[in-house]
Order: structure tokens, then C-alpha cells, then sequence
């Protein structure tokens, strides 16, 4: 018999338990994200109005790209139904494309992968939160729909002209440092935004244009000369040579300064791609007194990074943005960490700073993996009191009881109900298997990924068991039993490592 035949018996329109990643799972997307959470809920959400750091630990299958989700989503009706107290968002949970542009910088045996990962810092990290912020960010001023379908930042060009000269000056140098968009070309789109914030450049170019009228006027000068006859004015021509040198200079030296600053950026910046000479042209619009003693990312140190966000947020809130929240996830997934724990320990480490994580309008969620945590315990007393993670709302454990699995299995069914009916979890079993079984087997499996794998084997062993023309609509005892032990033996091999789960 078919599985489409068994659930449409029951009133349930497609296979809840069919999907095992919430990231293409739409019965989550469209039905459970707004109303299916695990009990830790609130303590890892908090309050957006005011920030604050989660760190949260689980198992795979637990739940926490879920949970980013719905964090997300939270966040973006927040944000709809707070219009002057908004919250930015940035999901850093893609970090393969900064991992392998810090390896690229790396020579030798620091680029293996155990090196390099040692060699990761905090400022590094903040570098990518900064160029997915910097990027949104100017999404939003020029109006660029991003490719993720959802605008982190949506700002019209009237108010892209709140910023004061000040701000714009900021901005203009958070996004030669950090905008990444691959939608056009740098300098393009840097000086498209420069047009939007109406940043006057004609006051930086008053060398340039003391350079060329020197020049032309030693040209001309020489030319009249020569026509009048008086070549022995002309003879001396080195020293107009010399004339025209002195009327470059300054240009000059504004030039090899900021052709160093650009080599300094490109070389401690080490998880961006651009290029000096392009960093190099967007500093030559501003003046030396504009840019002087500004902060840039031009040190292998944390405090330049930390006031360059302090301008970010500075530019977000006149956007109309009172806070800023940082999603990370995934950190097992880059290609390079390849889910080693010792790896993803060197990797998340420098983001366990009492200072980063406490900053004032910031809340940092580390959605972390359940392996880490055992690192955590076996800290000593340094990185405790860096960490202070009496103070981060930790959860040591992303851990669901039987009764909220069952309740979890009971809500994606009627989430997939055909409209009329209230179809249930229980009535899916013969009478023998009661709720009481149900619950002490649910527990077994722990987390919801292995639950909806356990119950998409088991409607496909029932199923394969009846024929069209003889059908049982209740699973029986004996079924579920041997499905349930040939699972627990999968399940525990996956977790020493020998399998697929």
C-alpha cells in the first residue's frame, strides 16, 4: 500500500516526517516556525528591545538551524510591528567563503588547516560579522534586493541622507573595507553610494588640481618663451621640471599614504577580497584631515574593529535600528572544519569574550554544537573569567523531553491536515502501542531529527508490508518494535561515528 493512501486515510494531506533539515523543511517554514518551539524558547529569543547573548549547545538534529529560523522570523515581525525600535539582523553561519580567503593569506605549513584555525582571532570574526553587516547595509541605501529574498536593511535614498558628513564619511569607509557585494563592481558601486549619501569629494581633490594647473602653467610659460624668442630663459628646463615636481608633491604623498593604508587593510584584513588599488582610490576621496586618526582594520588587534562597529551601530540607529543581533550557526559545516570538534574549538573559542559578547545593543545567539560543550568543562580558570559564561545565558544542553517530541510529532501532522479534519499522532498506532510506549520510545531518540527519521522508516516498513488491495490502517505493535530496534542500533552507531543515522 502507499504511504500518500496510509496519511490520506487519516486526514493528513503529505508526509510530515518526510523532511529532515529545516532549511528546506516547509511544513516548518509555513505552519510550525510561528507556533512549535522547544521549552528553551524565551531564555534563547530574550527580549529584542534589549539584546543580549544566548549560547546554546545541542546535539545534530537538535533543532538549532531551527531555531536560528525562527529567530530570524521573530525578529522580522518584531521588526514590522516596531518600526522605530527595529533590530539589525545578521546571520554569520557561512563561513566557508571567509575561511578560505584567511587560508589564501596564510604561506607554508600555516595554511593547514589545524595551523590556520590557530591562528583565527576574535578580530577576524568581527571582520566577517562587519562585511555581512557593511553589505545589507548598503543593500539597503541603494536599494539592492539581496539574494537571500530578505532585506536585512531597508533604507530609501530620503533617508539615507540623515547621515551627517561625519556618518557618511563612516560609512563610505566601512563599505571600502567590508562591502562585499558581488552584484557590480566595487569602485562602481562605492561611488553609486557615495552619489546617494551626497558626499562632496571636490575639497580632496585640491592637490590634483594644484598639480595640474602647475602644470599647465609651466607648459604654457615654456611655450610663450619659446615663441617670443627667449631661449635662454627656456634653457633652464630642469628647473621648471622641478616647478612642476614641487606642484605634485602633494598629491603625491597623499597618494603613497594611502596606497600603504590600502596595503595594510588588504593585508591584516585577512577574510576579505579586495584589492589595494581599489581601496586605495575609494580613500583618495577623502582628505587627510577626514580620514586622519580614524579607525580602520589596518592592525592584527580588536580595538580598531570594535569602534569601526561602534560606528555601525552609530549608522544604524540613526536608520532607525536601536539594536543588533548576531545569529551564528553551522560551525561544523565549513568544508575546511569538516565537523571536528578540535577544529571548531580553535574556530568559535576567540568569540567566548565577556567583552564581545556583552557589548551594549549587541546580543550574540552562538547556537553551538553538543561536542563543544565538553571542551567547556575541561577550561580553566583564565578562560572562565574571559568567558564569563555565568553571564551569557548559556544552555549546556539543546535537550527535548518525550512529551515535547510527541507534541512536536502531533503538531507537523496537523499542520499537514486536510481541511476538515484534526487528524492525531496516536490514532497512527494500534491499540497496543499506547501513549505511554510512544513517550518512553520518544525519549530514546532525543531530538527531533531521529524522531521524524524513525517514524518516516516506520510508515514505509508498514506500508511495505500491506498490499493496495488489503490495507491496514493502524500500525502494529510488531512493526513498530523491530523498526524501532533496527533504528536504536543505526542511531548508536551514528553516534560513535560509524554511520550515516
Amino acid at each position: 500500500m502507499k504511504i500518500e493512501d496510509f496519511l490520506a486515510h487519516h486526514g493528513i494531506e503529505g508526509n510530515p516526517f518526510s523532511e529532515e533539515d529545516a532549511q528546506t523543511d516547509l511544513i516548518f517554514k509555513r505552519h510550525c516556525i510561528e507556533s512549535t518551539f522547544h521549552p528553551a524558547w524565551d531564555k534563547v529569543y530574550g527580549d529584542p528591545s534589549e539584546p543580549a547573548a544566548s549560547i546554546v549547545f545541542g546535539e545534530k538534529g537538535a533543532g538549532k538551524t531551527a531555531l536560528r529560523m525562527q529567530i530570524a522570523r521573530h525578529l522580522e515581525q518584531y521588526n514590522r510591528a516596531n518600526p522605530d525600535e527595529k533590530v539589525f539582523v545578521i546571520e554569520y553561519d557561512d563561513f566557508n567563503p571567509f575561511l578560505d580567503r584567511f587560508r589564501d593569506h596564510l604561506h607554508g605549513r600555516r595554511r593547514r588547516i589545524d595551523k590556520a584555525l590557530k591562528q583565527w582571532k576574535l578580530w577576524d570574526h568581527i571582520d566577517g560579522i562587519l562585511t555581512l553587516g557593511t553589505t545589507g547595509l548598503v543593500d539597503g541605501v541603494l536599494e539592492t534586493r539581496r539574494p537571500t529574498g530578505w532585506d536585512g536593511c531597508r533604507v530609501t535614498s530620503e533617508e539615507a541622507q540623515r547621515l551627517d558628513r561625519h556618518q557618511s564619511r563612516d560609512l563610505l569607509l566601512l563599505a571600502a573595507c567590508y562591502d562585499h557585494s558581488t552584484a557590480e563592481t566595487f569602485l562602481g558601486r562605492w561611488a553609486r553610494l557615495k552619489r546617494v549619501l551626497r558626499f562632496g569629494t571636490l575639497k580632496a581633490q585640491w592637490d590634483f588640481a594644484l598639480g595640474i594647473g602647475i602644470s599647465v602653467l609651466m607648459v604654457a610659460l615654456v611655450l610663450t618663451l619659446m615663441l617670443n624668442g627667449q631661449w635662454d630663459w627656456v634653457s633652464p628646463f630642469w628647473l621648471y621640471l622641478l616647478v612642476t615636481g614641487a606642484g605634485w608633491f602633494p598629491w603625491t604623498r597623499r597618494c603613497l599614504k594611502n596606497f600603504f593604508t590600502a596595503w595594510k587593510v588588504t593585508h591584516r584584513q585577512k577574510v576579505g577580497n579586495h584589492e589595494r588599488k581599489e581601496i586605495r582610490k575609494a580613500l583618495m576621496s577623502f582628505t587627510s584631515s577626514e580620514i586622519s586618526g580614524q579607525p580602520l582594520p589596518t592592525r592584527d588587534r580588536t580595538d580598531d574593529r570594535y569602534e569601526m562597529l561602534y560606528k555601525f551601530l552609530g549608522i544604524i540607529r540613526t536608520f532607525g535600528y536601536s539594536g543588533l543581533i548576531i545569529l551564528v550557526d553551522r560551525v561544523d559545516e565549513p568544508h575546511l572544519i569538516n565537523g571536528s570538534p578540535e577544529l571548531m574549538k580553535d574556530f568559535v573559542w576567540p568569540m567566548l569574550d565577556n567583552k564581545f559578547l556583552k557589548q551594549s545593543d549587541v546580543g550574540v545567539k552562538l547556537l553551538l554544537p553538543a561536542e563543544l560543550n565538553d571542551f567547556i568543562q575541561r577550561e580553566n580558570r583564565e578562560f572562565y573569567e574571559r568567558a564569563r559564561l555565568d553571564k551569557q545565558n548559556m544552555i549546556p544542553s539543546l535537550q527535548w523531553t518525550s512529551e515535547a517530541l510527541y507534541d512536536l510529532a502531533d503538531s507537523r501532522i496537523r499542520a499537514c491536515a486536510v481541511e476538515g479534519q484534526s487528524p492525531q499522532l496516536k490514532a497512527l498506532f494500534g491499540d497496543a502501542i499506547d501513549q505511554q510506549r510512544l513517550l518512553s520510545s520518544f525519549q530514546l531518540l532525543r531530538v527531533p531529527r531521529h524522531l521524524f527519521k524513525f517514524i518516516y522508516r516506520l510508515l514505509v516498513a508498514h506500508c511495505g508490508a500491506h498490499t493496495d488491495a488489503d490495507p491496514v490502517w493502524q500500525i502494529s505493535s510488531d512493526t513498530y518494535e523491530s523498526v524501532l530496534s533496527a533504528y536504536r542500533r543505526d542511531q548508536d552507531a551514528f553516534d560513535r561515528g560509524l554511520g550515516a543515522g
